[in-house]
């Protein structure tokens, strides 16, 4: 006999030396989280995130080293009657008054009154650093309602990006708590249906979250060659959990259906590296390749989660093969213990009954494989057509959560003064000798902008040019009256590109311009990722292939591989349009359609589902091959396959289900839409796809499901275990 693969290799040393596998375990988490944080993060610059035309603007505005503060307003307006125009001057007075001797205030302005007479507008200016505004706002808030208390006649609001930031801050830092909270016992309580008893279900748990601290500290250590964002450790907690969680659920089934067999523990163990472990490590690589994609992307954000997400599955597929069978070991039939009565009888590999629900689902692919086949792939057809209409927009301030009191005040301070909403950012760089000229052009193009339609009107103190200490940079907001997200928003950014601006500069010597700003940031990035998402994705469709074919030892297996996924993925996106671009669902859900999906979502959404996918399909194509290989006929190898996996893809399904549908209740509709994609694709994949379509496609093509060249051809190899019997009623009539 051969040697024995790795993995069997590494779970008997663990199995047989568990404290010394355990003790290595938490050295090597130990040591990578301490590690990560002593190194400390670096994160990724404005000029790491620089695209298209918007990131050029950006970077010339950066070159130009403004001081920028931060800058908040006293919004005052009537309740509801006729505007007092003297009333709101005192007000203004007062707020001015007491804001001055606040800390925190580097200076007040004069106050403005709005073009339509229907409200004053007192400017403040913030000390220190504009980055940490929002955690010092608080003092001027409390000032400005202590006026409010002494103009009852009047609204006297504070509104401002440091004021916006602390009140989104406070509601997103308790809808991510609430998730936290919610995440861990949703996943244990579906942990303990599934296996019926306290100990099984936290070890999954238990590896998930030290692969999860392990990769945290990894990415930091990381992050010094690929600078890292703020959402990369959440992505981290977010798949570490999905596979860690799924990898332990396959490993532990396994070794508890061998046990129940008659195995000894150590035996029982290396069954399950053989078989659960051999495929934990195929889909680990399929996952590690699909997040290797977003390296493609050509993007800061995307690198970042691919490289978090590559340590964290990397971790998680170490720890499953190693203090995973040490645990096991160690714990015997401890791991039944404490065991819940009613879940017990239920769930336990003792039960000795046949399951009656898949072998149910499982009659039409495999009596009528190619009706089942037609119908079910209609279906998923008809789900993925919408996605044919879809649009990716970036989320403005209007798609922010509405019940704050800041945010309602935004909402008047736009309506008053037009100009203090969305807006580009015309910048300029030119040599110091230029500098006259350029402002010239600048105040002459807010001249043209503001007789379009497209534009909103300059104030009346002029237009908002700023310039450089040495003179060589100079930036001009042009505000629009349009919201970020629609049509004239995107004409008035044209407008600006491919008239105005050029018309305005085009004759300075030595001139460079960009337009940016919230609506060119959202064009621009669409734009990139629309160019980039065909190699992300056929990178990830070329390897994952390959993976698959060395695998199974079978073409049409990764071909087919390939396609359920797309058909999953497909359906997905197809879902997700029908949510969010309509508005039927925003009382169902509690958001406000922006008519939609979220820029960076179609491509994140795609990595993540074929990498989670391929955990399913390369567990349930496994026990259908061991089942080949023991001597069954392709239709009853696929029959053994999938009612000796339904159980424990079904759980490692619901519990990624249940974690994803809690980010469907957060506020964000980035968020929102993440946790719908994510959960129904989840949902899409380990029912209609891994119990109706692979069988009845499998059924349908019989041996030919395992054909390929003779140079890929393997020798036949027993099976690890000796499957069970299909059950009668799933063998129709030959």
């Amino acid at each position: 006999m051969g040697a024995r693969p790795v993995t069997v290799r590494l779970a008997r040393w663990s199995a047989e030396h568990p404290w010394r596998a355990i003790a290595l375990w938490v050295v090597f988490v130990a040591v990578c989280f301490v590690g990560g944080s002593a190194a400390g993060l670096k994160e990724a610059s404005h000029a790491d995130q620089a695209v298209g035309e918007s990131g050029r603007a950006g970077l010339i505005v950066d070159a130009g080293n403004f001081d920028d503060p931060a800058v908040e307003n006293v919004l005052i307006t009537s309740r509801g009657g006729a505007f007092d125009p003297a009333a709101a001057r005192t007000a203004a007075d007062d707020a001015a008054v007491l804001l001055r001797s606040v800390t925190g205030v580097a200076s007040v302005g004069e106050p403005v009154t709005a073009r339509d007479g229907s409200a004053l507008l007192l400017p403040i200016t913030m000390s220190g650093d504009a980055e940490t505004a929002s955690d010092r706002v608080q003092p001027l808030r409390d000032a400005t309602a202590r006026v409010q208390d002494g103009h009852p006649q009047l609204r006297v609001e504070q509104v401002g990006g440091p004021s916006i930031n602390q009140a989104l801050d406070d509601t997103l830092g308790d809808d991510f708590k609430r998730a936290e909270l919610l995440s861990l016992p949703v996943t244990l309580a579906i942990l303990i249906i599934a296996f019926g008893a306290l100990i099984a279900a936290g070890v999954p748990v238990l590896l998930a979250l030290s692969s999860v601290a392990a990769a945290m500290g990894l990415s930091t250590l990381a992050s010094h060659l690929v600078p890292a964002t703020d959402t990369t450790a959440s992505v981290i907690l977010l798949i570490g959990m999905a596979v860690g969680v799924d990898y332990s659920l396959f490993y532990v089934r396994r070794e508890r259906e061998e046990r129940a067999k008659g195995r000894s523990g150590l035996d029982a163990v290396e069954i399950a590296a053989e078989t659960s472990g051999h495929a934990v490590v195929v889909s680990g690589f399929a996952v590690m390749i699909s997040m290797g994609g977003l390296l493609l992307a050509d993007d800061a954000v995307f690198s970042s989660l691919a490289v978090g997400s590559i340590l964290v599955v990397a971790v998680a597929v170490i720890g499953s093969l190693t203090v995973l069978p040490a645990l096991l070991a160690k714990l015997g039939r401890w791991v039944d213990r404490p065991r819940v009565p009613l879940l017990w009888r239920l769930t336990s590999p003792q039960a000795g009954r046949r399951p009656r629900f898949w072998p149910a689902v499982l009659k039409p692919a495999l009596r009528a494989p190619v009706a089942t086949l037609v119908i079910s792939v209609g279906l998923l057809l008809a789900l993925a057509a919408p996605a044919l209409g879809m649009k990716m927009k970036f989320p403005g301030m209007e798609d922010l959560p509405r019940g704050t009191p800041a945010m309602q005040a935004y909402d008047r301070l736009t309506v008053a003064f037009p100009s203090n909403g969305t807006s580009h950012t015309v910048a300029v760089r030119a040599p110091a000798a230029e500098a006259d000229r350029v402002g010239a052009a600048l105040t002459a193009l807010a001249d043209r902008a503001s007789a379009d339609p497209l534009f909103a009107p300059t104030e009346a103190t002029g237009p908002k040019i700023e310039v450089s200490a040495d003179r060589r940079v100079s930036v001009l907001e042009v505000a629009t009256p349009h919201t970020s997200r629609t049509a004239e928003s995107v004409r008035s950014l044209e407008r600006l590109r491919d008239d105005l601006v050029p018309a305005a500069l085009g004759g300075v010597a030595g001139v460079e311009y960009a337009v940016g700003g919230d609506i060119a940031d959202s064009e621009d990035y669409s734009r990139h990722l629309r160019d980039k998402l065909p190699i992300v994705v056929g990178f990830v469709l070329v390897l994952t292939f390959l993976v698959m074919v060395l695998t199974f030892r079978s073409v049409v297996i990764a071909l087919s591989s390939i396609v359920l996924n797309l058909l999953s993925a497909g359906a997905a996106y197809g879902l997700l349009v029908l949510v969010f671009q309509g508005t039927w669902a925003e009382g169902l859900l509690g958001f406000t359609s922006m008519g939609a999906i979220v820029t960076w979502l179609p491509l994140f959404l795609f990595v993540v589902l074929f990498g989670l996918s391929m955990d399913y399909h390369v567990f349930v194509v496994s026990r259908i091959r061991e089942g080949v290989q023991a001597g069954m006929s392709n239709r009853d190898a696929v029959a053994y396959g999938i009612t000796s996996s339904a159980g424990v893809v079904t759980s490692a399904a619901v519990v990624m289900v249940g974690v994803f549908s809690i980010f469907a209740t957060l506020s964000m509709i980035d968020m929102k839409q993440l946790g719908v994609g994510l959960a129904v694709a989840i949902l899409l994949d380990a029912t209609i796809i891994r119990a109706v379509v692979l069988p009845a496609l499998m059924t349908m093509l019989g041996d030919a499901n395992w054909w390929a060249p003779r140079f890929l051809r393997a020798r036949p190899a027993p099976a690890a275990t000796e499957p069970p019997a299909p059950t009668p009623e799933l063998v129709g009539s030959r």
